[in-house]
């Protein structure tokens, strides 16, 4: 694995349909992801949203890659103002009448080095959260 590349697997007891609306439905995503204002998971689609740690706030702009229905979205992220470009992708897996999904976001060493807040153990503590604890509390609510 890459040094630059943070992969988490989680496995939801809910089918691919539900995990699929949740990561790309507007109106699912703002309950346990982030308040986008549009959202559409189509390639080419445009969206960004502000978000860091501690109150500090950065603007992230994102670009939708590739969509496979019910399988798999990817989208460019960097932040507005600092050099990188990074992608994450989410993978749906159906195993019985449950969903495993696999999230990887990759070129985090595109970003600065100087700034602590980019460092990749950061994307991991918060992938962690946001895939294991609050996406996985909102669709097996």
């Amino acid at each position: 694995m890459e040094i630059d590349t943070f992969i988490i697997e989680r496995i939801y007891d809910a089918p691919i349909v539900k995990v699929w609306k949740a990561i790309t439905d507007r109106d699912e995503m703002k309950k346990w992801y982030f308040d986008l204002a549009e959202f559409k998971p189509v390639k080419g689609f445009e969206f960004q949203f502000e978000g860091g740690p501690d109150g500090r706030k950065y603007l992230h702009r994102c670009k939708i890659t590739e969509v496979i229905p019910e399988k798999k979205i990817s989208y460019s992220w960097r932040y507005d103002g600092y050099e990188g470009n990074s992608l994450v992708t989410f993978e749906l897996f159906a195993e019985s009448n449950k969903t495993r999904l696999r999230l990887t976001h990759e070129g985090l060493d595109t970003f600065p080095k100087n700034n602590a807040d980019f460092a990749k153990s950061n994307f991991g503590e918060g992938w962690t959260y946001i895939v294991g604890t609050s996406l996985k509390e909102y669709l097996e609510k």
